[in-house]
């Protein structure tokens, strides 16, 4: 097969191709290769300056540039008599391919952007999403990495995140801890706030403000309740809970107040 069969069936008429449609060709391509450079510098410029799109800017200059590209080839085709339309049908026809064949994967994706764009956790905050709670270790395009208290790796789907709700317990830098504690109907209440207020004095991580709050909550078959609220910080939550937890039965016993359990008492009659 001869050139001028490869040009016949690549669509440009052998008359039209002179050197004058040459040289324009290569000309629009130049100037076409320095706009795509102006381009791409001035939305990065634009992207530097936006701080909620900055961890998406290397995908969007990487997407930018290649349409920019196909754009450049297309114009250029165009300018040396190629019929261009049946390419930008193929283009749309591959697209509408490519789309369905990847749809979880371009939804995982655009769940990412939204997820980087709104924020609702950075990296290193502790979050609870679909049943799975733990530390943030990575956010990319098309899964948030959580490592749970027990060390294992989740990688939950973006789009999962995006449709569901989200908890961050990091994100206002304060958490309340919540504990329930049981006393002998036996002791008095102000010896139970007294032994429960001397193990929180052990923890200096337990803020002044908002005040730590001890208050009888219910009355039970066998005890008294007691609900504890303490405001920590997000990273002392775990720390002072377990510790109170052993702190407590410490001070009851030194305080001589029974922490009580589940029991039946049976008084024996006698006719």
């Amino acid at each position: 097969m001869d050139v001028t069969t490869l040009i016949s069936d690549a669509g440009i008429s052998v008359g039209t191709l002179t050197l004058g449609v040459v040289l324009r060709g290569i000309a629009i391509f130049v100037l076409g290769l320095f706009a795509v450079k102006l381009i791409l510098k001035a939305l990065k410029k634009a992207l530097g300056r936006a701080a909620a799109v900055s961890s998406l800017s290397g995908y969007i200059l990487s997407t930018a540039k290649v349409l920019l590209y196909v754009l450049l080839v297309l114009v250029v085709l165009g300018s040396l008599g190629v019929e261009v339309t049946s390419f930008v049908a193929l283009l749309s026809v591959a697209g509408i391919a490519v789309s369905l064949a990847l749809q979880n994967t371009l939804s995982n994706t655009a769940g990412g952007m939204m997820v980087l764009i709104s924020k609702p956790f950075v990296v290193g905050d502790y979050i609870a999403v679909d049943g799975v709670e733990g530390t943030v270790k990575a956010i990319g395009l098309s899964y948030c990495t959580v490592v749970t208290v027990d060390n294992k790796e989740v990688f939950i789907p973006n789009a999962q995140i995006s449709a569901t709700k989200v908890t961050n317990f990091n994100c206002l830098g304060k958490r309340r801890v919540d504990l329930t504690f049981t006393a002998s109907y036996d002791a008095s209440t102000a010896a139970v706030k007294a032994a429960i207020g001397e193990a929180m004095a052990k923890f200096p991580q337990i803020l002044s403000d908002p005040a730590p709050v001890v208050y009888l909550s219910e009355y039970g078959a066998s005890s008294i309740s007691y609900v504890t609220r303490m405001w920590v910080n997000a990273a002392d939550y775990w720390d002072v809970y377990y510790g109170m937890l052993e702190a407590v039965r410490e001070t009851f016993a030194a305080a001589h107040v029974e922490m009580t359990y589940d029991h039946l008492n049976v008084h024996m009659m006698q006719d």
